[in-house]
């Protein structure tokens, strides 16, 4: 039982005997009760935090023999995004092997006056350029084996945040691609 003691039980200094006054005794059982009820209640009502994630559309397991195709996509459409190790970004608009102005390789930074920046131009032009507003932009995103995670994951945040319509994710890093990845390693 809890109990507090509230009395002195040494005698103070020399003098005459007085009738003895008993200790008052508080229990403390009860609020020591309450309190695990209060504790226990509050921990099975309360709701814990749950991780977030994003919702990735995965495609399904083909079979080894089965080769994939293919798929021929409008370089006017196209962005890919190179990812480098050191927070070291490269985009590019349509194929790195065209002519065309836009597809020379440039360098960006993340955030909103980087890598978002371009997004959102190219989010807004390309549906202009292709006469067809149901046409978006279609991201490209390559990281490299030296890339980061958090990296990674910044870099879908921005396509969540520019609301990008397509965007996929791949890991076959062209020889022309590996080497601006490597000089943007340097």
């Amino acid at each position: 039982m809890a109990e507090l003691n509230t009395g002195d039980s040494g005698k103070k200094g020399g003098g005459k005997v007085r009738s003895k006054k008993s200790n008052a005794k508080v229990d403390l059982t009860a609020m020591v009760d309450l309190a695990f009820l209060l504790i226990t209640f509050f921990m099975l009502t309360t709701s814990l935090s749950k991780p977030q994630s994003m919702d990735l559309g995965l495609p399904d397991k083909d079979d080894p023999k089965d080769k994939p195709k293919d798929i021929k996509v409008d370089q006017r459409r196209t962005m890919t995004i190179l990812m480098g190790d050191n927070d070291k970004i490269k985009w590019f608009h349509g194929l790195l092997e065209t002519p065309e102005p836009n597809g020379n390789p440039t360098d960006a930074i993340y955030g909103r006056n980087g890598l978002r920046k371009e997004i959102l131009k190219r989010v807004i032009s390309v549906p202009q350029t292709t006469g067809d507003k149901d046409k978006g932009l279609i991201v490209i995103i390559k990281p490299s084996k030296k890339s980061t995670y958090r990296n990674l994951v910044d870099v879908l945040d921005e396509m969540a945040i520019c609301k990008v319509p397509t965007y996929a994710i791949v890991n076959d890093i062209t020889p022309e691609e590996m080497k601006l990845i490597d000089e943007m390693n340097k």
